[in-house]
């Protein structure tokens, strides 16, 4: 009889991708996948460094899973397994902890389930660590996840994801074209395209050459895969260059929806911090993206209470994100992490005020993003519905990433409709009804 294996994801896309890629491994081992909430065998935990209280939140699932399946085998896996395994391998409950070389060589490590006293760590310096493992999310959701990219040679001041993912590297193009190939003989209308810096795309080639390529290079490609929708994930203000914002406005896959990470609207804050770009060239990129693609989506990462940040500054970074034309935000609030330059920083922001910054911001952000929807009301755009519904409703988005709530249709799950945006709901959400082309006369 076939044990069974039950997932549960924490933090980035990336990470949905690996845990997707490993879920495949395992099931063509001859595991039984079933949902986290059901009684398995064995539960893998993919964690998370950069969101906060990452112990926290890992012994939360382990309680849960040991709740399900009290003789359960737990398995760590993710950032936070590489940053913190002897950490993590001390929680109860926790039998083994794999690090970033080890996670996709999980089968050879599931010979004997056995529960023992204390668990086991397993994780190679970050050093060593230089191979890429393909990974792509599928049957999940709607869209896919794929991996083009890992690894970054960034080092901002407050970042353990070098420490924890090692350099960059990057699969070549070939290969993440026959994926892509491969994702959509699988149904699948949309790609995300993932990494942990992906405007890094080219570098340390995972076929051995040096040959010199990029991510405009590799986006071209993918142009030819018949793909109805890529988006691009996040990708640094410095990176995403004119041309990419050019071959974007001009294609006929690649959707309106940048997300861009500001991190911070002072020039100060952002040379602290180690920032590769001044907020003048975000701005810049701002207004190419709006001049090629006015109906551009834009989002925008950024971090309050950094060491440092004063009143001044962080007023300076509520009116640049003010005055941008920009969509949404996703704030952050400054925490600080052992072995980064950051922690050592003077002028340490108290908790309560590092709060009120955020939620500032969060505000800041949901009229931002109300204004956004409100400027595309009475107008038809194209919805790809989601595979996920309550029942009575379903989602979906638009190409430029507004969110779409109709009446459920199963018939329209993974399809992509002409609709009209008639008005906002209480939770944000744009109103539709199914089928509906232009307004009821």
């Amino acid at each position: 009889m076939a044990h069974k294996v039950a997932f549960y994801t924490l933090g980035c896309k990336l990470n949905y991708s690996e845990t997707s890629a490993i879920g495949r491994q395992m099931t063509e081992a001859g595991f039984e996948k079933v949902p986290f909430h059901e009684a398995a065998d064995i539960y893998v935990i993919n964690t998370c460094s950069v969101t906060d209280h990452a112990d926290k939140k890992c012994r939360r699932i382990v309680n849960q899973a040991l709740r399900l399946s009290p003789h359960a085998f737990v398995v760590i896996v993710g950032c936070y397994a590489q940053l913190k395994p002897q950490e993590i391998a001390d929680i109860q409950g926790v039998d083994l902890v794999l690090g970033a070389a080890e996670k996709f060589n999980i089968i050879d490590h599931l010979h004997t389930l056995t529960k023992k006293e204390k668990g086991i760590a397993i994780a190679s310096p970050i050093q060593q660590i230089n191979g890429f493992n393909n990974a792509y999310s599928i049957g999940e959701r709607t869209r896919s996840f794929l991996k083009v990219q890992d690894g970054c040679d960034y080092k901002c001041a407050f970042c353990t994801i070098p420490l924890a993912r090692g350099n960059s590297r990057s699969q070549t193009i070939d290969r993440i074209v026959e994926q892509a190939h491969e994702i959509a003989e699988n149904g699948v209308k949309e790609i995300v395209l993932t990494g942990v810096n992906i405007g890094d795309y080219g570098k340390r080639m995972t076929d051995g050459t040096h040959r010199e390529t990029n991510f405009l290079e590799l986006i071209t490609a993918l142009e030819n895969v018949p793909i109805e929708r890529y988006r691009i994930s996040s990708i640094e203000p410095n990176l995403l260059t004119p041309e990419i914002i050019d071959f974007v406005a001009h294609s006929t896959r690649f959707m309106p929806h940048f997300h861009i990470p500001l991190q911070s609207g002072s020039n100060e804050i952002l040379r602290l911090m180690r920032r590769r770009y001044a907020r003048e060239l975000y701005a810049e990129r701002v207004q190419l993206i709006k001049q090629a693609m006015p109906n551009a989506c834009i989002g925008v990462d950024v971090i309050v209470g950094f060491p440092g940040e004063s009143h001044n500054e962080f007023l300076d970074t509520y009116q640049f994100l003010n005055d941008l034309d920009i969509s949404y935000l996703h704030v952050f609030t400054y925490s600080e992490r052992p072995n980064t330059a950051a922690i050592d920083f003077p002028n340490s922001v108290p908790h309560k005020i590092r709060q009120e910054r955020n939620t500032m911001l969060t505000i800041l952000s949901e009229k931002k993003r109300r204004y956004f929807y409100e400027q595309h009301l009475q107008t038809t755009r194209k919805v790809l519905w989601e595979m996920e519904n309550d029942g009575d409703k379903m989602y979906g988005f638009t190409d430029n990433y507004i969110k779409v709530e109709a009446p459920y249709d199963p018939l329209w799950c993974n399809e992509t409709q002409d609709v009209f945006l008639m008005n906002i709901s209480a939770d944000n959400t744009v109103l539709t009804d199914v089928g509906i082309l232009s307004p009821t006369l």
